[in-house]
């Protein structure tokens, strides 16, 4: 078994992040190849949602890769989107287990805008402790970790080939200031209209996939409510990157933070991403 985060050390964290990096890499060299083709099948899954060659072969990827990190960190448990009949019966007994959504944004993928990522998380205890979000059509890679051996945490977002840039997030705006809100410029549901309507002004910042929280984590944006349904691989990655930023991933409803493999379903409840609860919407 995999020590658990509280035991690793500065060193054993940055490998585990290098190995997930170089995996989800391969993954979006996969996707990318059929992304480029343009040759891709589409199908249907049950709840209506998109099933691309593209999620397959980076499903693939992925689990392969992470299979082959046993030896050096421990097995650990796989959930991934593509492989998710797993019962609450053996799920409830995970302690530890990578999280995983091998395409987020299949939507934009078909879409070809670009705007999809490819997500891995380490969960422990309900908490995202690491992840690793790359959007590999703009070659752009997200990384966050919390530390456990006094050193600070690791929060990193890197372009191409330049070196990786430490981010954070930014102190929420004043009441009466204007605020980068991430979501929908064209699909903006009743709740959410309803929500940025107590702002005493706004900028909505459009984005797919995870990207989303990515933003607030980089301080590209203030705050991301997300007043509709996601999956728990939806998130996992960027809300480890978001804590690691500085930021927090709040149940809408309740405020606590959102949490893990709590229950049977999967499904998050309405979330909001932000620096900290702040006026006016807190």
């Amino acid at each position: 078994m995999m020590d658990t985060t509280a035991g690793m050390t500065t060193n054993t964290t940055r490998a585990m992040l290098t190995a997930l990096e170089s995996i989800a890499r391969k993954a979006g060299a996969a996707i990318m190849e059929i992304y480029e083709s343009g040759d891709f099948t589409v199908d249907m899954k049950a709840d209506d949602s998109p099933l691309t060659t593209a999620d397959r072969a980076a499903h693939a990827v992925i689990v392969d890769g992470l299979k082959g990190m046993d030896a050096q960190f421990g097995a650990t448990p796989i959930l991934s989107e593509e492989d998710a009949d797993i019962s609450w019966a053996v799920r409830s007994e995970w302690t530890r287990y990578w999280l995983v959504d091998p395409l987020d944004g299949t939507k934009e993928f078909i879409k070809r805008n670009g705007e999809f990522t490819v997500n891995i998380a380490l969960i422990e205890q309900g908490v995202p402790v690491a992840g690793v979000v790359y959007a590999p059509a703009i070659d752009t890679l997200y990384v966050g970790a919390q530390q456990a051996d006094g050193a600070s945490s690791i929060a990193e977002k890197q372009v191409g080939s330049e070196a990786p840039q430490p981010i954070s997030v930014t102190a929420a705006p004043g009441a009466e200031d204007s605020w980068r809100i991430v979501g929908s410029r064209s699909h903006q549901t009743d709740d959410f209209k309803a929500f940025v309507a107590d702002f005493a002004a706004c900028d909505i910042v459009a984005m797919g996939s995870s990207l989303k929280l990515c933003l607030v984590a980089e301080g590209a944006a203030d705050l991301y409510p997300r007043l509709g349904p996601t999956c728990e691989w939806d998130t996992g990655a960027a809300h480890a990157v978001v804590e690691a930023a500085g930021g927090q991933v709040l149940n809408a409803e309740t405020r606590q933070a959102l949490r893990y493999n709590q229950h049977d379903s999967v499904l998050n409840p309405y979330f909001i991403v932000c620096s900290a609860p702040a006026a006016p919407w807190a």
